[in-house]
């Protein structure tokens, strides 16, 4: 039985800046099976929401190329209102600005009403009202007869992020797109987000592509992940072999980033350098060399692939062979020295 949900293909998603297109998304293949947590891992400027945007066909002035293969239809190639169609019933979005994704002067109920009438508009008022308060207690709202009539100005930042989430599968879509659904939240609500969303992939049997920059989301979440850096995916693994076995220098490094209470460093690591603009990023060799200069030139691929170093393991440029951390080299020689 074929499980796949969402194919794509050599995607390619360019912005105009003055004269040029630049590709944010460059060349990335993915496959999203039904009930399964697919986590997006890169830093701000990875391409990270321009891939999910690409998906959902929210772009308005970018040029998409290649394909996105959802049950037979080339979202790439879609129509206005075959994508129409799709928003919203087949495929939901969580976005990252749950204020911003929320009309102000309407309160929340009718704005999850107006979800569920745009693909059931034969459905009468009171039923879809008895659809929305139970989906306010499905996301777990207390009070949802009392919620129901509130703005969005009027509730906190968690309450808005699980209206956001009531949206977005008001129609029990197979496809749900989690763009850091937990940014700007305190660690306690963050925690009830995450557990949310993992009882709805359970609950509706949903593909899930969950984009987040913070590793420990990751850990708890995904069933796989794949590593963006530069619009390119650099590595990806199943989420036990990448916890446990990186391989690609930038995976290493947001890893090593992190505080642990096992190893009480005296300094953090951090990464040199920042994710280059769309008109300053290399278009060839290995995007990522700049930020590891102490790694010799001869170490990149020219054109850099991915290649399957053990089954479902995929890692970009061969660099990784030669890869270490300048600071654990020098501990290392003192204490040979010593």
């Amino acid at each position: 039985m074929n499980d796949v949900l969402l194919n794509i293909k050599n995607l390619k998603t360019s912005f105009r800046i003055k004269d040029d297109y630049y590709a944010a998304v460059d060349d990335v293949s993915l496959t999203v099976r039904k009930n399964e947590v697919l986590a997006i891992v890169g830093e701000s400027g990875s391409g990270k929401s321009a891939f999910a945007f690409s998906i959902m066909g929210l772009h308005t002035r970018a040029k998409i190329e290649g394909d996105i293969d959802y049950k037979g239809i080339n979202l790439v190639k879609a129509s206005t209102s075959q994508m129409r169609k799709l928003r919203g019933k087949d495929m939901g979005m969580i976005f990252q600005d749950a204020l911003s994704a929320l009309n102000p002067l309407m309160v929340v109920g009718d704005q999850i009403d107006e979800a569920i009438f745009l693909h059931n508009p034969k459905s009468s008022k009171s039923l879809r009202k008895k659809q929305v308060i139970n989906l306010l207690n499905q996301v777990g709202i207390p009070r949802p007869e009392k919620t129901y009539h509130q703005y969005p100005h009027e509730l906190s930042g968690g309450m808005r992020q699980r209206i956001v989430i009531a949206m977005a599968i008001s129609n029990q879509p197979e496809l749900l797109i989690a763009d850091e659904p937990t940014t700007a939240l305190d660690v306690t609500i963050q925690s009830q987000i995450l557990d949310l969303i993992k009882e709805l992939k359970d609950t509706i049997n949903a593909g899930i592509i969950l984009i987040t920059h913070d590793l420990g989301v990751v850990a708890e979440m995904a069933d796989r992940v794949a590593v963006m850096y530069a619009g390119q995916i650099v590595e990806i693994a199943d989420v036990y072999t990448l916890m446990e076995n990186p391989q690609h220098p930038y995976t290493r490094s947001l890893l090593n980033s992190i505080p642990t209470l096992n190893d009480v460093k005296e300094e953090l690591h951090v990464i040199q350098g920042v994710v280059p603009s769309l008109q300053k990023l290399p278009r060839t060799g290995c995007r990522f060399a700049a930020r590891i200069p102490w790694i010799e030139e001869s170490s990149h691929e020219a054109s850099p692939e991915l290649h399957e170093i053990s089954p479902g393991h995929f890692v970009r440029c061969t660099c990784y062979k030669d890869f270490y951390f300048p600071e654990q080299a020098e501990e290392e020689r003192n204490y040979v020295a010593n």
